[in-house]
């Protein structure tokens, strides 16, 4: 299995496909999901919001994907977020450095290093130009902000956000004042980001336009402990070291802060998002939350953790996970001229709060879920999804397309349907190729009506993972259902 196979697959069968794919020169790094993706894409999202933002106790809000050009320059994004581009000097092809560098040399090297450092590696390993094998020019900094202009007479200039969370800090004393809320408050968010990418790949490992699901704690520095910590503490959480750059063997939440290999808060959350991950389908030996070292991680953070999933890509990073100080409360009060702190219940004192960020890449999440779940058994493929994440539950197929079967099975899907399962049904060619097309999309159950059911009023499960089937009365069936996907 590899990206090419999950690609042809998902284009096969309408699951994510490029954007405006029927003109010849759409741009790059923007697509659209089909109808089953969208439902699964659905899915993880929903248990995002069950297992992270409702178990946590979380606020959610939805916030606007375009902002004020203020919003930015407090957040840094006009003057740093840029990620370093280098031109071809005879072709005029533009790359990333760092993946570029990447790819030779088969290490990491960090975004945030400065172009002369880049232009140094580059010429340690000899990279060329990946069209024409030229020389390439010096490095620059690009800044990928999508800028807009808003208004008729006097137009404003504004910008699409990058990254979710700005919306969260800006909202965040009026949710204070009217949610009557103390902290430690998380507020969550989950919509599209934008980022004008040097050269976007991967399909949706990294696009121009793409989904975020993102949390931000507030707390209270003198305070950053975390009160449910307990729940987690004996969870094994996979551990990157920044230090040796080992692979820790699993340790508990309670020992990783014992052993101050982490703090309270960072072993707490990244032990929720591991649990989440699993629970998406992802096998808990793919998923390691490797800690970033002063170069990787950002100016104004204490302390970073990246949760990755490894991949045929190789590692990809799924969540970042930071403590972001009071770095961007203390920034947007500055620039926009109002008091954006809290008042300590206990000392009665003003303070600005500290934030413990979770940000979730969701199409990224979803690839991964994906390719994962891929299985092949001979001339056999099939997407072994949790039946909670799968687009239908249970795909109702007549054996045939006469004796009253299709009827008869459209009544089977209407009693499943109102009993809350997610219902499909097909009729066109054989069995066993409508089979083949539910296993692909993984569906986990497929009920056949076939002669004897008008007679017995009983139909046939059949098993995705194991193509065994087992015959249920109609009146049963729901209840065997949720039984078998409990």
């Amino acid at each position: 299995m590899n990206f090419e196979t999950m690609m042809n697959l998902f284009s096969r069968r309408g699951i994510l496909f490029p954007s405006s794919e029927i003109y010849d020169n759409h741009p790059s790094g923007f697509w659209d999901y089909g109808p089953y993706g969208a439902a699964i894409k659905r899915k993880l999202t929903e248990l995002w919001r069950s297992d992270v933002v409702k178990r946590t106790g979380m606020l959610e809000i939805d916030g606007s994907i375009c902002m004020d050009a203020d919003v930015f320059r407090a957040s840094g994004h006009l003057e740093s977020f840029a990620d370093p581009l280098v031109e071809c000097v005879k072709c005029g092809s533009i790359f990333r450095a760092d993946k570029l560098i990447e790819e030779v040399s088969k290490e990491k090297a960090p975004e945030g290093m400065a172009p002369e450092k880049f232009d140094s590696l580059i010429s340690k390993y000899g990279v060329k130009c990946q069209s024409c094998k030229s020389p390439l020019g010096k490095t620059r900094k690009f800044n990928m902000m999508f800028r807009v202009s808003v208004g008729a007479s006097k137009p404003q200039d504004a910008y699409l956000r990058p990254e979710t969370c700005q919306s969260i800090f800006a909202d965040f004393p009026r949710l204070m004042k009217v949610m009557k809320k103390s902290l430690p408050v998380g507020i969550a968010q989950v919509g599209k980001s934008f980022r004008n990418e040097i050269s976007p790949r991967n399909a949706v490992i990294r696009a121009r336009e793409f989904t975020q699901a993102e949390a931000e704690i507030f707390f209270d520095p003198g305070k950053p402990g975390v009160e449910k910590f307990k729940d987690m503490e004996n969870y094994r959480l996979n551990l990157k070291s920044a230090k040796d750059r080992a692979d820790y063997a699993p340790v508990t939440a309670k020992e990783a802060v014992n052993k101050k290999m982490m703090s309270e808060f960072a072993a707490y959350y990244l032990s929720v998002m591991q649990q989440f991950l699993v629970k998406c389908g992802l096998p808990a030996e793919k998923i390691r939350n490797r800690q970033l070292d002063g170069e990787e991680r950002a100016f104004y953070a204490k302390e970073s953790w990246d949760t990755e999933v490894k991949t045929s890509l190789g590692w990809v990073e799924i969540v970042a996970n930071n403590n972001r100080t009071d770095y961007d409360m203390s920034a947007h009060g500055k620039i926009s001229g109002k008091d954006v702190s809290v008042v300590s219940a206990e000392t009665n004192e003003k303070f600005v709060p500290h934030i413990w960020e979770i940000s979730m890449g969701m199409d990224r999440l979803f690839y991964c879920v994906m390719e994962s779940s891929y299985k092949k058994e001979g001339e056999r493929a099939y997407l072994s999804l949790p039946s909670y994440i799968a687009p239908y539950h249970v795909a109702v197929f007549p054996l045939v397309n006469k004796d009253g079967l299709p009827g008869k099975g459209a009544e089977v899907a209407a009693v499943l349907s109102s009993a809350g399962f997610d219902t499909d049904s097909e009729t066109k060619d054989s069995i066993g190729k409508r089979y083949a097309r539910a296993d692909e999309i993984g569906i986990p159950f497929c009920i056949t009506v076939d002669n004897e059911t008008m007679s017995d009023n009983a139909v046939t499960i059949r098993h995705r993972d194991t193509k065994n089937q087992e015959r249920v009365k109609i009146n049963e069936l729901a209840c065997k259902l949720r039984e078998l996907m409990d």
